[in-house]
């Protein structure tokens, strides 16, 4: 097991209590995160485990962001992202930029940079991976990046209706209401990216359009950005009408998680077979994340591998 340390002089005891958070709490969560453990006297800090090197590297850099703005855990929680990865990051020349409301926008892990290139350079782009890693929000900050450059009109979220067994029809309200929390996160997205003003103003235009799977029998999309999330939950049949709704000027980007699939037994996930059908078809891409580029809470990357491990004892 690997022993570091280091000492951050000269003392400056509000930078060390920004860096180490309310109760230790950003140590805490650095502990967590790279399993390792952190003794701290003052300004000086001993770490062991066998990523007890990332730790260090992550204080250091923590510690040098502390002097410009007091950190949250927010900052703890991306910085051991960017630790965990394997082979880094883009250059920030390199890795493409979205723009949106909230600024510059860029992939935190190399996996996603890469998922944002993909969108970029085919018609259709498949992102297939564990919750956390960004699937949905990248590619709704990618539509929105297309709209500000004027490449596309309209935006189309779309996702199934029914998840996990539940009916439609047992649901209080009417059809609005009823549909409405499936397609909540979307909107979340949308909100944080473009400004509750601004999508209001674009969905009452029809410009912004979230719509449950069903709503897209029939029609054909043209000069489009289409979003389907949630895919896992579709059956082949749906997919297939899905990508056959993609017009002239569109582009499309199916997301979904292939370990949480809320379908009936006896039915097959659209998502899971749609590799096998199409993975040769120039202009589509199909993009894979793993646990590395889960953009949560440290603990949401290890639940993701301790189920994978499970799963694979099982088979």
């Amino acid at each position: 097991m690997q022993t570091e340390h280091i000492s951050f002089t000269p003392v400056d005891n509000e930078r060390l209590a920004s860096l180490c958070g309310p109760l230790d709490e950003n140590l805490k969560q650095i502990e967590v995160g790279l399993d390792v453990s952190i003794v701290r006297r003052g300004e000086s800090f001993r770490v062991k485990g066998e990523q007890a090197r990332r730790a260090i590297e992550l204080l250091t850099r923590c510690y040098l962001q502390a002097e410009k703005r007091a950190l949250d855990i927010d900052d703890i929680q991306l910085g051991l992202v960017e630790a965990r990865q394997n082979t880094g990051t883009d250059s920030e020349d390199e890795a493409p930029v979205l723009h949106t409301r909230r600024g510059e926008l860029r992939g935190r892990t190399l996996r996603q940079s890469r998922y944002i290139t993909a969108i970029r350079e085919h018609d259709i782009t498949f992102g297939i991976g564990p919750a956390g890693t960004g699937k949905t929000y990248l590619a709704v900050a990618c539509a929105v990046d297309a709209m500000e450059r004027d490449q596309i009109k309209r935006i189309v979220l779309v996702r199934p209706a029914v998840e996990a067994g539940e009916k439609l029809g047992f649901l209080p309200g009417d059809l609005a209401q009823k549909v409405d929390p499936y397609l909540r996160p979307l909107y979340d997205a949308l909100h944080d990216l473009m400004g509750f003003d601004r999508v209001i103003r674009l969905l009452e235009k029809n410009l912004i359009e979230i719509a449950p799977l069903a709503y897209m029998r029939g029609r054909t999309l043209n000069n489009a950005f289409i979003i389907l999330d949630e895919a896992q939950n579709t059956t082949p049949e749906q997919m297939k009408m899905f990508l056959t709704r993609i017009g002239f000027g569109s582009r499309a980007v199916i997301t979904g998680d292939v370990t949480q699939i809320d379908l009936a037994r006896n039915q097959k996930s659209g998502l899971v077979e749609v590799e096998n059908i199409l993975g040769t078809v120039r202009g589509i891409h199909f993009h894979h994340f793993t646990s590395e580029d889960v953009v949560r809470h440290p603990l949401v990357q290890k639940i993701v591998d301790a189920y994978e491990a499970w799963e694979n004892e099982k088979s």
